[in-house]
Parts: C-alpha cells; structure tokens; sequence
C-alpha cells in the first residue's frame, strides 16, 4: 500500500447497514418489547412512529443521517420522553437485553469493534434515561447538543 494513502473508515452507520437497517431494528425490537411482561406497560402509549423515530436518533447518533433532529426532534425532546417514566433498573437490564439480542436476529454486524461501540452507547443512553426517568429530574438543556458515537478505542472495524 502507497504510505500516502488513507484508508477510509466507515461510519458505525455505514458498517451497519444504513437505515433499512435500523429500521429493520427497532421495528421488530418494538414489537418484542410490546410482548415482555416487564416492558409492555412502559412502551404502551407510545406512537405508531416510536420505533421508527428511535431509529432515526440513533442512526444520528452513528452519524448516520440527520433526520431526528431536522424533522423529528432534539437530544432535549428524546430527553423529555423519559421524564417521569420512573423506569427501574431492571427494566434498563431488560431492555438492554432485548435491544442486543433483536441486534442479532436482524444481522446487525457482530464483529467486536461494533458491539463494543454498540453497547458502549446502549448503555449510556439506557442509563440517562433511567435517571432522567426519575421523579423531580428537571431537564434544561435545550440546546443539548444531539450526541455522536464513534468507533472509541478500536478506531475502526476489525477486517482480517
């Protein structure tokens, strides 16, 4: 390989497979989630667009398209869902769970350098949303800016 060339990393986005594949996700995770005796009550009254609006955030989160925050909402609004949910620490373990193993049914890559990403940021997402969930947690960060997930310490995926 030339010194002077670059190898383009792609984005956790691209590597995932674009939106269909987040789509694909969060729709068939939904739909589980509907079924689980823990988490049915918390997701009940939620939209017909919930799954599709929470696979367009974190498609921008794997800087992916912008099209939560241009037409759906902000990091603040996401924030504001949660509010009041008093969601506990179990449901957060299950969601996780379930969350990962729909991962895995619908081919989200399984590589180590993904999952790695992957669970990094399902599990601070799930933490801030069990904490902003609880009682009297006032949200006022309206300009809070949309985050961003990258590939961390691995600096790219694993390719043999």
């Amino acid at each position: 390989m030339d010194i002077n060339s670059k190898v383009t990393v792609p984005t956790l986005y691209e590597w995932a497979g674009g939106m269909e594949k987040f789509e694909a996700w969060t729709d068939l995770f939904y739909q589980r989630v509907s079924e689980d005796s823990l988490m049915a009550p918390v997701f009940q009254s939620m939209s017909a667009d919930h799954a599709r609006h929470v696979a367009h955030f974190i498609a921008e989160v794997f800087h992916g398209p912008t099209t939560y925050s241009t037409e759906e909402g902000s990091h603040y609004e996401m924030i504001h869902h949660h509010l009041g949910k008093h969601l506990t620490e179990d449901q957060r373990q299950r969601w996780i769970g379930l969350i990962l193993d729909t991962a895995n049914v619908v081919g989200l890559p399984d590589d180590p350098e993904f999952r790695s990403a992957l669970v990094g940021y399902l599990e601070w997402g799930s933490r801030l949303a069990v904490i902003n969930s609880k009682a009297g947690v006032v949200s006022e960060q309206a300009d809070a800016p949309m985050p961003t997930w990258g590939w961390g310490e691995t600096g790219g995926p694993y390719i043999p």
